[in-house]
């Protein structure tokens, strides 16, 4: 097809990604794979579309039914709470909270199903139940609706910004001042459509944090999110010059992750404060898995 007028001087990426309903983080893909020409020549993700020009796009497969995911057990997912409105699981890292395009591994909505909890009706059919989510990278609790009254009662507290969310946060040096608050726009990076950045033009994120614990090299803060942005509190730490240990994405000290053991960020949800749909208050909490939990020994040991 040719590029129309409108399109012209746009990157392949956001334009091509317009042009046909895709997402940009698929363009990118096929940009980087080779399977976008420009007048037939191979246009980069980042190159400009010109008006006119004859564009071929090698177009992926369909994507598969997400919302006909099987029931598969997940190891370490385990549940910490559970009623006929709400599951509260302990998520474990390398798990997304939901299928997704891409993504081959485990879920927790798989993982309920497997061991024979009903989940909420509510919602995209590929993200049933699912009121909240966590990177697959990050570990911690979580909390699914049950019924369909949970998912409108949760749905609406996590608009509205009434859920307690606290991470810990294990990251590089010392930020100064040692509590504080990051009110920081976050947007999609500009050179690579899977990564998150600070940008004036971004959505607003918020993310106040404490010291808990501080040693020679890093710091273990106690972090609460008033806005729930991806890689929310990973992009914010990166642009104060403190990445999570063990996040290569967002700048963390390869060194420094090989000597504690680190195979992902330390980062993990341990706390979830909500309103029950019966109109109690629940606080859920996670204890540190055994990677995150074995950094932190090595540290203390040559601090």
């Amino acid at each position: 097809m040719p590029v129309p007028a409108g399109l012209a001087g746009m990157r392949v990426d956001a334009g091509v990604a317009r042009l046909l309903g895709l997402s940009r983080t698929v363009v990118a893909g096929l940009a980087d794979a080779g399977d976008i020409t420009q007048d037939g020549v191979t246009a980069g993700r980042s190159d400009r579309l010109t008006d006119g020009a004859w564009l071929d796009v090698l177009l992926p497969e369909p994507p598969r039914d997400l919302a006909a995911e099987p029931a598969r057990e997940v190891e370490g997912l385990d549940i910490l709470y559970a009623d006929d409105d709400v599951i509260a699981v302990d998520k474990p890292v390398g798990v997304a909270a939901h299928p997704t395009i891409g993504w081959e591994g485990p879920t927790v909505t798989s993982g309920l199903a497997a061991a024979g909890f009903r989940i909420s009706t509510s919602g995209p059919p590929e993200r049933k139940g699912i009121v909240q989510r966590l990177d697959v990278g990050t570990s911690g609790v979580m909390v699914v609706a049950a019924s369909e009254r949970a998912y409108t009662v949760l749905k609406r507290a996590f608009r509205d910004r009434t859920v307690e969310k606290t991470y810990h946060a294990l990251v590089q040096g010392h930020p100064d001042p040692t509590s504080g608050t990051v009110d920081a726009p976050i947007g999609r990076h500009p050179g690579a459509g899977w990564r998150f950045a600070v940008r004036d033009d971004g959505k607003r994120a918020v993310t106040h944090y404490g010291t808990i614990e501080a040693f020679r090299e890093a710091s273990l803060l106690r972090v609460h999110l008033e806005t729930g942005r991806t890689h929310q509190i990973r992009v914010h730490f990166s642009a104060l010059h403190h990445p999570c240990c063990g996040d290569p994405m967002y700048g963390s000290d390869p060194a420094l992750s090989r000597r504690l053991g680190l195979n992902r960020q330390w980062l993990h949800a341990v706390h979830l404060g909500f309103t029950h749909p019966d109109g109690r208050w629940m606080d859920v909490e996670s204890p540190y898995p055994a990677d995150l939990a074995t950094a932190l020994d090595r540290l203390r040991e040559t601090n």
